[in-house]
């Protein structure tokens, strides 16, 4: 996901270089002190209607349409060549939803670094992109528990010629890196020693991968699951083999959620009861499976687990 896939865990506000201006975090800060509060499973929060937890699902059910949040990327939440909304996030949503209630899903597109302020501003209902959960997001959105794990790998050149299998080989070697706006690996390969200002910031998956074609990069950052997916539509580049990025000096898997406002605990909760029953019966496999998710992804990490609590 991610999810773009997925901002900084810890914290780092990532600009362009040489960019300006409020940061995501400065932007959020008003629902920052809610989102922490969410995180931390409160129930108990009261939204202007003056229900607790929210009556964003009793909304939904009247209207028969939720708003889903994406971000085009494959293989999480996209538009597919015919129109028609798809991805394991989407997919997922369309049964849990229409379990609860809600039979039509309404797909908002907008770049994946926008998702967590889009939602904020009610923009849609729900952020379905595959989001990574952890610590900094926590602090702003609430999440689902996770529906997948995932682990990372690089897009590099045919053979690749520099021996790039992880960051600390990036580092070492002094490749030319690049990522995705918000995704996670930033602070992956900040945390192995490089410089987060020589970081070349692209807006997803397919411009990291034209990034790598032309030269102007030797490694581009994301997802085990979107690398592999692009670079089946390459004969330059190939995808290595998926490995655990170190938090801490500790091997780190990440996982991926649906994101609520911090107000709208009985939909986030409504929606972990029919989640817990979809992965107990293996129908969540089933789901996930047409987008190369495999038992491997599946996972009973929790969203507390996740967000560090």
């Amino acid at each position: 996901m991610a999810p773009p896939h997925r901002t900084p865990p810890w914290g780092i506000s990532v600009r362009r270089p040489g960019s300006s201006g409020p940061t995501r975090r400065s932007l959020l800060a008003g629902a920052a002190a809610l989102g922490a509060l969410g995180a931390a499973g409160c129930s108990r929060v009261a939204t202007a209607s003056g229900v607790e937890g929210g009556d964003l699902l009793d909304r939904l059910r009247a209207q028969g349409v939720v708003r889903l949040g994406i971000a085009g990327e494959i293989p999480f939440g996209y538009i597919d060549r015919n129109g028609e909304l798809t991805g394991e996030a989407p997919e997922l949503a369309k049964v849990i939803f229409k379990r609860l209630g809600v039979d039509r899903v309404q797909p908002v597109p907008t770049e994946f670094g926008s998702l967590i302020p889009g939602l904020a501003s009610q923009q849609f209902d729900v952020v379905a992109a595959g989001m990574y959960i952890n610590p900094d997001r926590c602090e702003q959105v609430i999440f689902s528990d996770p529906d997948y794990q995932m682990l990372d790998s690089f897009i590099v050149r045919k053979g690749n010629p520099l021996g790039l299998h992880d960051y600390q080989d990036v580092v070492e070697k002094k490749a030319r890196f690049a990522t995705g706006t918000g995704y996670a690996e930033i602070q992956y390969a900040v945390e192995a020693g490089y410089e987060e200002g020589d970081i070349l910031i692209v807006p997803d998956q397919v411009a990291g991968l034209n990034a790598v074609e032309a030269g102007r990069v030797d490694v581009f950052a994301g997802t085990a699951l979107t690398t592999r997916e692009v670079v089946k539509k390459s004969s330059k580049t190939e995808v290595t083999e998926a490995f655990k990025p170190l938090v801490g000096g500790e091997p780190h898997v990440d996982g991926g959620g649906f994101a609520f406002r911090p107000t709208e605990t009985n939909l986030r909760d409504a929606f972990n009861v029919e989640l817990r029953k979809l992965k107990k019966s293996g129908e969540l496999l089933r789901i996930l499976r047409p987008f190369g998710f495999t038992a491997d992804e599946m996972t009973d990490l929790t969203a507390k687990e996740l967000c560090g609590g």
